[in-house]
């Protein structure tokens, strides 16, 4: 059965949602993708693209940036991207044939179509510390700065190193934005934003209650060198969750898309696509709780039952026959649904609580 709601590239694997963004009157949905196969590929991992003007019509278009250079012959991995006069900038990490190091590439398109990689490519050649990883580059605004922040970890603790920038192609390190043992050994794709009278900031990497990669958001304050939470959440519960990145839409709103699927969910050699993304959703901040709840565009496919789902004013189960326990404990107020063919997103109480499943894996 064919996906209704949540795009799917037509032909091979996708996995992170990259360079979430706005540009020349549509939305544009960048993504981990190879096109050859239902499984992830080394040599051939490339940026697949989507367009659409309502956030739930999607046209997939040819494929952004694919392995050229000896700097990213082993693939053009997960980043982000932002307009800066009225031209598109996408920043991917890359790595190179020789060394398989990790570092930071950009590519320029003038019609967010056709992209041009920077002559000046790698622009960030080494971590500042010596780590293995360093990738998932998040570049944002604030003021007249432009930052980016660049997913890493080292010892066991997590940590997200920050870069600023005037023109987006030279880069001084700024310091630590970040670092906390419990997000994990590594903070892997991380998102930035101003928002409110604060900043949103998101990663995943760290292990939930079952052992699952999570997502963890925070809410807080930033001194142009380094991050203060306020306030935590992990409003999305998954267990076929990982990798989001959220973007600024024209009206002010924090959007954000994640990556349906897992990466120790079974691959089906056969099968012609494998993984599609979450519904795209708003994040707000209420009441010291961060909640991530369907965009307006796409409320109109939401429903308030379905025969795996049980509500009691305290609890919430998802019969799924699923290995892991699916159920919500505390105090229900209201509960959506959107059902996608073998799909399920689950919202309780306006988001403050989200279970994302995939029905057919059932084991």
């Amino acid at each position: 059965m064919s996906i209704r709601y949540h795009f799917h590239p037509a032909k091979g694997w996708m996995n992170d949602p990259n360079g979430l963004v706005w540009f020349r009157g549509k939305y544009h949905a960048f993504f981990q993708h190879n096109p050859h196969a239902s499984e992830p590929g080394e040599t051939v991992m490339s940026w697949g693209h989507a367009v659409s003007r309502d956030l739930v019509h999607w046209e997939e278009l040819p494929i952004a940036l694919a392995p050229e250079y000896e700097y990213d012959k082993r693939g053009c991995w997960s980043g982000t991207a932002i307009v800066k006069d009225d031209v598109l900038y996408v920043f991917y990490t890359c790595i190179s044939a020789k060394d398989r190091r990790q570092r930071q590439a950009v590519a320029i398109s003038e019609d967010g179509i056709h992209f041009k990689k920077y002559g000046g490519n790698p622009i960030l050649r080494e971590p500042p510390e010596d780590t293995p990883d360093f990738r998932d580059p998040a570049v944002t605004k604030v003021g007249d700065t432009y930052y980016m922040l660049l997913a890493s970890g080292k010892d066991g603790v997590g940590k997200a190193h920050l870069y600023r920038s005037e023109d987006l192609l030279k880069w001084d390190y700024a310091g630590v934005f970040m670092e906390n043992a419990g997000l994990g050994a590594v903070i892997e794709c991380p998102s930035f934003s101003k928002f409110g009278d604060g900043y949103l900031f998101m990663c995943s990497g760290s292990e939930d209650e079952n052992g699952l990669g999570a997502t963890r958001f925070f809410y807080g304050d930033f001194d142009g060198k380094s991050f203060v939470p306020r306030i935590g959440s992990r409003p999305e519960k998954g267990p076929y969750f990982y990798a989001p990145q959220f973007f600024k839409a024209p009206d002010g709103r924090i959007i954000l898309i994640g990556w349906f699927s897992r990466w120790d969910k079974p691959v089906d050699p056969n099968a012609r696509w494998n993984g599609c993304l979450t519904i795209p959703r708003e994040i707000t901040v209420k009441d010291a709780k961060i909640c991530s709840f369907p965009v307006k565009e796409a409320r109109h496919l939401l429903t308030h039952t379905h025969e795996l789902v049980r509500v009691t004013k305290n609890r919430v189960t998802i019969d799924t026959g699923w290995r892991h326990p699916v159920a919500y404990h505390g105090d229900v107020e209201d509960v959506v649904i959107l059902e996608d063919d073998m799909l399920l997103e689950v919202f309780i109480n306006g988001g403050e609580a989200v279970y994302s499943l995939h029905l057919k894996e059932q084991t």
